[in-house]
């Protein structure tokens, strides 16, 4: 008998370990802190059957969504068409009506959608000092080159912007704009661009350690082969990209100083604990990274299947009560957030004898106060969606380029990644705001500020 039980423990303790190392394979970006870039070429699941297939397109019940008419102010061309021929139906002779008439806004390219500009400089002679002169070219025109600032402006779009490679950029423009340059003169003009860009990427820098709440995240880099790091700090009006050979605390400390006073919003990572710990400075940690951990433990099955099933209950018992703000009065709502929080951190303190268990647990006792800080500090997310979400952007650009190759390309791509994200966040125009800034730059002055729109 005592045999028996002997053999059972074992199996047991082997069924364990299989179904873990399983859970282990079957990792991914929503049970993991794995990037959602590797499920990419995993099978997908397969849908339950009888389930309804919805139909492609707009699904019922959905609001119609029209796109504004251009305004008087943007309408460069106005044609009129008539009835010459009288009456459609009978031939009769027809009056003009009152009613307005029937409109059809049409968007087309210029036949020649660039402009050629030839300075000329007439040549003076003086016979007094027996020498010619002639007219000086404009300091912008001649700092500006082959290209003025608007087409500068697009090159950098479709290079920084839209992920476009050189050679397609070449493409583009001899076959839609009927404009060859070469490789080299794009490359001088990514080369401007990143000059024109320093001050505003400078600016913004500088401001991160003034911010009241940041979000930061961080993704590799590869530059030349070697492994580096792109963090991305998300203020609530602006983003700025960093590249640093680092992922540890070092670079909070060089970007956000010894004396930052904010909140800062992040994953549970090393670097953001040691910094937490040696500045004091107050954190959120990311609930979807919780979320994805306690199901990975019910993946597990087992003693850490229970208790990851009890964590994930609270955990959408807070955010259904989060939801729920609107339709509470506000004294009401704090309440139920507090019970909620309570029972999180209840549940999360109390697991299974066993280890992964165990350090989840160890967290919360540890930290569990920083989980759940977005409860009483207004503003704060409580999760850290807003960082990655601008990290989805350079990750794109990783898989399309694969980096960087060298320092020149590492501070095109912060300066470049930062306006992006700026702009994208604050809802303008990118190449707006690059053309402005590439015309203050062959002016002689700063680019305008990121700060605001």
């Amino acid at each position: 008998m005592a045999r028996q039980e002997v053999q059972i423990a074992r199996l047991e303790a082997l069924v364990a370990e299989l179904l873990e190392r399983i859970a282990t394979l079957e990792k991914n970006s929503s049970n993991s802190h794995k990037p959602p870039s590797s499920d990419i070429g995993k099978p997908k699941r397969d849908k339950p059957k009888g389930g309804s297939k919805r139909s492609r397109g707009a699904q019922p019940g959905h609001k119609r969504l029209d796109r504004t008419p251009f305004s008087q102010d943007e309408i460069d061309v106005t044609v009129s068409h008539t009835l010459d021929a009288g009456c459609p139906k009978c031939g009769g002779a027809l009056v003009p009506s009152d009613k307005d008439p029937h409109i059809f806004q049409q968007v087309e390219l210029a036949p020649k959608p660039v402009i050629i500009t030839e300075h000329r400089a007439p040549v003076y002679w003086c016979p007094h000092c027996q020498e010619h002169h002639h007219a000086g070219f404009p300091v912008a025109v001649k700092r500006a080159g082959l290209t003025g600032p608007r087409m500068k402006a697009f090159v950098a779009c479709l290079k920084g912007a839209f992920h476009v490679s050189y050679s397609n950029t070449q493409e583009v423009l001899q076959d839609v704009m009927g404009v060859h340059v070469s490789r080299g003169h794009l490359t001088d003009i990514i080369k401007q661009t990143s000059d024109a860009l320093d001050p505003s990427y400078t600016e913004l820098l500088e401001a991160l350690p003034e911010q009241t709440h940041l979000n930061v995240d961080e993704t590799g880099h590869k530059d030349s082969g070697k492994k580096f790091w792109t963090w991305v700090f998300r203020a609530p009006n602006f983003t700025v990209f960093k590249i640093d050979s680092s992922r540890g605390s070092q670079v909070l400390f060089e970007v956000l100083g010894k004396t930052f006073g904010g909140v800062l919003g992040c994953d549970y990572f090393s670097a953001y604990r040691k910094y937490m710990k040696d500045v004091g400075v107050e954190v959120q940690f990311c609930l979807a990274h919780l979320i994805r951990d306690a199901k990975y433990l019910i993946k597990i099955g087992g003693r850490n299947r229970k208790y990851g099933k009890r964590l994930l209950d609270r955990l959408r018992e807070l955010f259904h009560t989060l939801h729920c703000r609107e339709e509470m009065h506000p004294d009401k709502f704090q309440q139920a957030m507090e019970i909620a929080r309570k029972r999180l951190i209840h549940v999360a303190t109390h697991p299974p004898w066993t280890q992964k268990a165990g350090n989840i647990a160890k967290r919360f006792r540890a930290h569990g106060e920083s989980y759940v800080r977005f409860i009483t500090t207004p503003g704060i997310e409580p999760t850290n969606n807003l960082a990655e979400q601008a990290l989805r952007f350079v990750v794109i650009q990783r898989r399309m380029t694969q980096g960087t190759r060298g320092a020149k390309g590492r501070t095109w791509s912060e300066r470049i990644w930062t306006t992006v994200g700026t702009c994208r966040q604050q809802g303008r125009s990118i190449y707006d705001y690059l053309h402005r800034a590439l015309s203050a730059h062959f002016a002689g002055q700063s680019a305008p500020s990121l700060f605001s729109s």
